[in-house]
């Protein structure tokens, strides 16, 4: 006899009620008003008059008034949590920007005046300290990397200025992007978020807080079911630093990256899409200093799988400075790795990432031509009216052929082509039998390494099996 069984996920289902860990939960949570002092703009100089004048008063009375509806403090409302006892109180960054006072609000009805002891623009994390007389319910931070995406969870904030209200839905997803900084990881949450909720805690089942709300996704400006919070993972680290140094600490490696896309892999003989290519390297940083190169692509940092481009600025800057640490980069077709010193990033250091434009621009018609692309040996001519800097070498695109793969990929007449896959090429004839041998040897796409304007990036160009040479 054949049984036949099947396999069912079996879920735990919603609570009964939120009412006790709300009880629990809700004297932690704060409300935050700032008051911002703008300053009037210069309306111009006040009119002159004759002694005596009756137009003298009204131009004076009209220009007080003017002057005082100009000066008038700007108030806005968030949300924040306590994490300690003492007075510590966390919120976003946004909700504290530019202010010129801050208070919060308490449960039991107190207000008490809060100082920043650092915030963080990039992550939108801020933390505030007050005095309390008496030690303050406080909450802690859960751990963000165990949720999992339909656990349910409940907001606690000040929507539209009423006071402690309570939300609940699930984590929708992980991992998103919205663009709001270079280290953007949030939960995203179906839990009810509106304005005012900025800075509240997102909290799991166990009363912990595993993400701090900071946006909403809202073509009305009311909640639809979309909310971002920042993971308390990242939350943790960053408030640690701010409460130690007054800000962050991050660690920098000095690179420069690029997203390695399908065909960047198959020119790589990389298995599986992955890791972030290296587009350029930061003089004397840490990166070159541990012989990083340009062109290798990183698949692992510290231990940790790079999964995909983004992923390695979060990677790095959650690393402690002056720690050395292993990094796996693919090379030459094979596993390479080197220990990195890690540096701290300072202002304006950034692992940047490289970007390319989307025009085809046409110029000379006539040169070498190979997979869309008509070629030139850079000449002085070429260097001049191109703007190349006299160190730089390469091979000058004249023309790129309008539909052609190269074209979709941003590639343009004044680029320069510096490698061909990982060789160097200075001449037309140097391209082509770089190409003329990854075609015989049944590659389809090549890899081009480009300089423009001072910018550099990789492009991986589909090629013709013959060769395409014209």
């Amino acid at each position: 006899m054949i049984i036949f069984m099947s396999v069912t996920a079996w879920a735990r289902g919603a609570p009964d009620s939120f009412a006790d860990l709300s009880e629990e939960l809700s004297p932690s949570v704060v409300n935050i008003s700032t008051t911002t002092k703008v300053k009037a703009r210069n309306r111009g100089q006040f009119p002159q008059f004759p002694p005596g004048s009756p137009f003298e008063e009204y131009f004076k009375d009209y220009f007080d008034r003017l002057q005082r509806q100009e000066s008038r403090p700007v108030t806005s409302l968030g949300s924040g949590f306590v994490i300690d006892p003492k007075g510590y109180v966390v919120t976003n960054n946004h909700v504290i920007a530019d202010a010129d006072e801050i208070s919060i609000k308490f449960s039991n009805g107190d207000t008490l005046d809060a100082e920043i002891i650092g915030r963080d623009a990039k992550t939108d994390l801020a933390l505030l300290k007050v005095d309390p007389k008496n030690p303050l319910p406080a909450v802690s931070f859960g751990d963000s990397d165990k949720s999992r995406v339909g656990d349910w969870v409940i907001a606690i904030g000040n929507p539209f200025g009423l006071g402690g209200t309570v939300t609940a839905g699930i984590i929708s997803a992980r991992n998103r992007n919205i663009n709001a900084g270079p280290y953007d990881d949030f939960i995203q949450t179906d839990a009810p978020i509106n304005r005012g909720n900025s800075g509240g805690p997102l909290f799991n089942m166990d009363g912990q807080v595993v993400g701090v709300n900071s946006a909403i996704y809202s073509p009305t400006g009311g909640s639809v079911g979309i909310g971002f919070a920042i993971p308390s993972a990242l939350a943790k680290q960053v408030i640690s630093q701010l409460r130690e140094f007054g800000k962050t600490r991050r660690g920098w490696l000095g690179v420069r990256i690029q997203t390695v896309t399908e065909e960047i892999a198959e020119s790589l003989d990389l298995k599986k899409t992955m890791g972030a290519l290296v587009a350029g390297l930061s003089p004397g940083g840490p990166a070159e200093k541990a012989g990083i190169e340009q062109g290798d692509v990183i698949i692992e940092f510290a231990g940790k799988d790079v999964p995909d481009m983004r992923s390695l600025p979060r990677l790095v800057a959650d690393t402690p400075i002056d720690k050395e640490v292993e990094v796996v980069v693919w090379r030459g077709g094979k596993k390479v790795t080197v220990g990195v010193m890690i540096a701290r990033l300072d202002e304006g250091e950034e692992i940047a990432s490289a970007s390319g434009g989307s025009d085809g621009d046409k110029g000379d018609a006539e040169g070498s031509k190979v997979a869309g692309l008509t070629l030139k040996t850079l000449s002085p001519g070429l260097r001049e009216r191109f703007d190349v800097e006299d160190k730089v070498k390469g091979v000058m695109v004249v023309d790129v052929d309008h539909g052609s793969d190269a074209a979709r990929k941003g590639v343009r007449a004044g680029d320069l082509v510096l490698t061909v896959g990982t060789l160097s090429v200075e001449t037309a004839e140097e391209f082509l039998k770089v190409v003329e041998e990854a075609s015989e040897n049944k590659k389809k796409v090549v890899l081009l390494y480009l300089y423009r304007s001072g910018d550099r990036r990789y492009v991986a160009v589909k090629i013709d099996n013959n060769g395409d040479k014209g």
